[in-house]
This record gives structure tokens, C-alpha cells and sequence, in this order.
């Protein structure tokens, strides 16, 4: 008994022990991709890759529009439609608005679970942490590297990084990546350029860019569009 109850102790030794290694392991490496990519803009990421592959039997896979700008040459325009639409407390919290996720969250509950779950209480922060280090898709275990690599670019990367990245890599429209990419394809011209019009119009696609289009705006749309705009006016400068 004595040796059964030693072998089991040493196998859990040795569980524990590996458990260990995988998790310095893998906290070290994130902690590098992370840092590296506060210098280095994101070359890719998973959702371009799952969006280049879903085509029908016959379909080319779509091809990936993405050009990367530097924050300073981002229309002052469409950073504010970004942080009016999605994420008014950007500046103020670190990382997550917890009023907004409970919001969310009871907003998700009235509807029931027979419905899709259209609204959510994602930070910019979040989304980020989202499009550029994890895969597409809704799990708990998703969620939970989310919100680390969400902490770990709060720490590390400053505001305006964390907006540069998501307005260049976010999906914008089908096979169309970041406000540069966007800008071009539907309306002719650099996203330097940018209306307070056409970004407020933009970001109101920003929750389903698939299914909603600038140049094809509903009623819905535009409707969304005019609370960016009230939302942009209300905001007051970006003091980064």
C-alpha cells in the first residue's frame, strides 16, 4: 500500500511539475509576443486566415486588403467614430468597462437563448487583444486568454498603440482589414482624408461588417450613424 500510495504521489509530482513548465512557458512567450508587437505591426492575424478559407467548393479564396497607417496619419475623425461607437471610457479604464459588460450581459439574457446574442459589452482593448492574438469564436476558454492578453497590452502598449492596432487590423468589410483598407474601398481615398461623416458611417458597421456595407447603408445604419456623430460631439478631445 505503502508503494502504491508513493507511486501516486510521484505521478502527481510529476503532472504538477509539467503543468508548471507549460504555464511559465507559455506565460514568457505571450509576454514577448506581446512586447515585440508594440514595435512591430501584427503581419497577420487568425480571423484574416479563417476568412481566406471560407469560400465555397469552386470560390477563390478572398483576397486580404489590409494597409498598414501610423496613428498620426489616422483621420482624428475616425478615431473618435471608433472610440464614440465602441468604447466611450477608452482612455479611463484598463482594459474592461464593467458596467457595460453587465449591461450586456442582461441585455444577452432578455433576449433568450433561442435568439443570437447580438449585443456586447467588448472593449476596444478586448477587441483588440482579440483580433490580433486569439482565434474567432465564442468560449468560455477564449474568453478567459482575452481578458489576459487584454491586461498584459494594458500594461505594455500605451493608448494610442492600442487604438493604432485595432483601426488597422479590425475586419471592415469582406476581405477588407483596417480604417486605411476600408477608406479606399468604399469611398476612394485615403483614410487621412476621412469625413466626421464617413467615419461615424464606418464605425456604425463595425459590429457585423459582413453583413452591413457604407455604400449600402439601411435606415438601421444611418441611424446608428447619427448617435456616432451625437456621440462624437459629446466626446470632447482624445488627450492621449
Amino acid at each position: 500500500m505503502a508503494r502504491k500510495s508513493n507511486s501516486k504521489k510521484s505521478l502527481f509530482k510529476r503532472i504538477a511539475l509539467a503543468a508548471g513548465k507549460v504555464l511559465l512557458w507559455f506565460f514568457v512567450f505571450s509576454v514577448i509576443w506581446v512586447l515585440a508587437y508594440r514595435f512591430i505591426n501584427p503581419p497577420i492575424t487568425f480571423l484574416m486566415v479563417q476568412r481566406k478559407w471560407e469560400h465555397k467548393p469552386g470560390e477563390q479564396p478572398a483576397k486580404i486588403r489590409n494597409k498598414w497607417v501610423k496613428f498620426e496619419d489616422i483621420s482624428d475623425n475616425m478615431k473618435r467614430a471608433a472610440v464614440s461607437a465602441e468604447d466611450q471610457l477608452f482612455l479611463k479604464h484598463m482594459g474592461f468597462d464593467l458596467n457595460a459588460i453587465e449591461k450586456a450581459y442582461k441585455a444577452n439574457e432578455k433576449k433568450g437563448k433561442k435568439k443570437k446574442k447580438i449585443r456586447g459589452g467588448s472593449t476596444i482593448s478586448q477587441q483588440t487583444a482579440k483580433n490580433v492574438f486569439l482565434w474567432p469564436g465564442r468560449s468560455y476558454i477564449r474568453k478567459a486568454f482575452e481578458a489576459y492578453f487584454t491586461l498584459l497590452i494594458e500594461v505594455m502598449w500605451s493608448k494610442e498603440r492600442i487604438l493604432e492596432v485595432y483601426l488597422n487590423v479590425i475586419e471592415m468589410g469582406d476581405g477588407i482589414y483596417g480604417a486605411e483598407a476600408a477608406s479606399q474601398a468604399y469611398y476612394g481615398h485615403s483614410c487621412t482624408k476621412m469625413s466626421r461623416q464617413e467615419a461615424a458611417l464606418l464605425a456604425a458597421c463595425f459590429p457585423n461588417p459582413i453583413r452591413w456595407n457604407p455604400n449600402k447603408a439601411t435606415r438601421y445604419i444611418k441611424h446608428r450613424q447619427y448617435l456616432i456623430m451625437r456621440n462624437m460631439r459629446r466626446l470632447g478631445p482624445l488627450d492621449f
